[in-house]
């Protein structure tokens, strides 16, 4: 994926192959139809969403793409393995990489548990871990004939707007943006681009557990640009960052978020 791919379209994925964790609903599935969309075969795993699974499945062969869904734990590194075998020897190797799988807790930090943060990270962040060594070790290894490739890590916008009782949540993608700024650094010889997309307020089905009509209304107010995302709000940032089109793109957090993090009106009386 170097300059030289971009060419006629930068934009197009044809004939790569992407992966996504966590495909099944939501952003993830919104990503792999995103990708699909371009061009790309999609890989990627769910976690026991069966009917959510054979959906994208039926929304990115509708592309004509092909398409490999497995069923399994990202916090697990030999699933995790399996996945980035699957989608070598089936689809032919990995050109994209998109670690989204997530779980969220939402409860104060004084009556947290240590097996509250542990579950939470294991998924959130341990998964990601394993997401992208798989994923650089099989970018490096098919050098030279696939060169290059993107790591696409969903983190989030409120490690930078802060909400009450995610201690562990937040952590976990704070810890996402260093480590995909690190690996950036480490990778980009090899001509592999690492990035994060942070979204905002986003309608998905993990968020339901977490809003009533009140923090809807509150982001309604708070939100600039007026309305709560859509998961294709952020699938098409991914499918940019996926695209040669990103190629001088590295080690970046890109918020998604409707303006959300950089409103500060506390209501200030105008003169």
């Amino acid at each position: 994926m170097t300059s030289s791919a971009a060419a006629a379209n930068p934009y197009d994925l044809t004939g790569r192959t992407a992966v996504v964790t966590g495909l099944s609903r939501g952003i993830g599935q919104a990503v792999a139809v995103a990708l699909a969309r371009q061009g790309a075969d999609v890989a990627g795993i769910h976690l026991g969403d069966e009917a959510g699974a054979k959906e994208t499945t039926r929304q990115v062969e509708a592309l004509g793409r092909r398409a490999l869904v497995m069923s399994g734990d990202t916090g697990d590194e030999g699933t995790v393995a399996a996945l980035a075998d699957a989608a070598v020897t089936q689809l032919g190797g990995i050109d994209i990489w998109v670690n989204n799988a997530a779980a969220l807790l939402v409860k104060p930090f004084l009556e947290s548990r240590a097996t509250d943060w542990h579950d939470l990270l294991r998924a959130n962040l341990h998964g990601y871990y394993y997401g992208c060594r798989e994923a650089a070790a099989r970018m490096v290894d098919q050098l030279p004939h696939r060169r290059g490739g993107r790591i696409v890590n969903i983190s989030s916008a409120a490690d930078i707007l802060v909400v009450g009782g995610l201690s562990a949540y937040i952590a976990a993608k704070g810890g996402i943006v260093a480590l995909t700024k690190t690996i950036a650094v480490e990778l980009a010889p090899h001509g592999i681009t690492a990035n994060a997309v942070a979204p905002g307020a986003i309608e998905t089905p993990l968020n339901t557990v977490a809003w009533d009509d009140a923090v809807r209304a509150a982001y309604h107010q708070r939100i600039p640009s007026g309305h709560i995302g859509d998961p294709e709000d952020v699938a098409d940032v991914v499918a940019f960052l996926a695209s040669p089109a990103s190629r001088y793109i590295t080690g970046h957090e890109l918020v998604v978020d409707g303006g959300l993090t950089i409103n500060g009106n506390v209501g200030h009386v105008v003169s």
